[in-house]
């Protein structure tokens, strides 16, 4: 399973699911979708504006939880 751990990168910096929309250009609800774990596929596009805005590495943001 993949796990997006974008809600904690948001709450470290700090920044609100709002100000991340806005500034990449991503719907809210995707970017709800993608902290909630509710996403069943990531745009590639979308991953990429969001590690330039985080300045972050995609590692970062996902990871590989085994059962």
């Amino acid at each position: 399973m993949i796990w997006i751990k974008l809600i904690e990168l948001l709450d470290a910096i700090p920044m609100s699911q709002h100000e991340l929309s806005r500034l990449t250009g991503i719907r809210q609800a995707t970017i709800n979708d993608m902290c909630q774990n509710k996403t069943k596929r990531l745009n590639l596009e979308n991953l990429a504006k969001i590690c330039i805005t985080l300045n972050c590495e995609i590692v970062d943001i996902l990871e590989l939880k085994k059962n």
